[in-house]
């Protein structure tokens, strides 16, 4: 596993564990956004030539599950590149969990 699915998978869980309350203050919000930037980083390696599609708003509750295919599938479009890519994609993990309080 790399340090970004790491990263990705621990704020996911603790996305998931968080209450409903704390979601809705934020978190989620945050957590989505993420959730597209990732997407649209995996995106834009995968399909160069084509405008990312964004991520919808599932609601509070997918939002852990949405972060947790988007890390993914940016780690898997990142095997092979540089690793300041791989490196940035942490940072903005990290940040965002701090920045949910998680």
């Amino acid at each position: 596993m790399t340090a970004l699915e790491t990263a990705v998978e621990r704020l996911a869980d603790r996305l998931r564990a968080a209450p409903q309350s704390k979601l809705r203050r934020g978190a989620a919000a945050e957590g989505l956004a993420l959730a597209r930037e990732l997407s649209a980083r995996a995106q834009s390696i995968e399909f160069p030539d084509r405008e990312p599609v964004p991520m919808p708003d599932a609601g509070v509750f997918v939002v852990a599950d949405q972060l947790a295919v988007a890390g993914h599938d940016l780690a898997m479009a990142l095997r092979g590149a540089e690793v300041a890519r791989l490196s940035d994609a942490v940072v903005l993990v990290k940040a965002a969990a701090e920045r949910c309080g998680l």
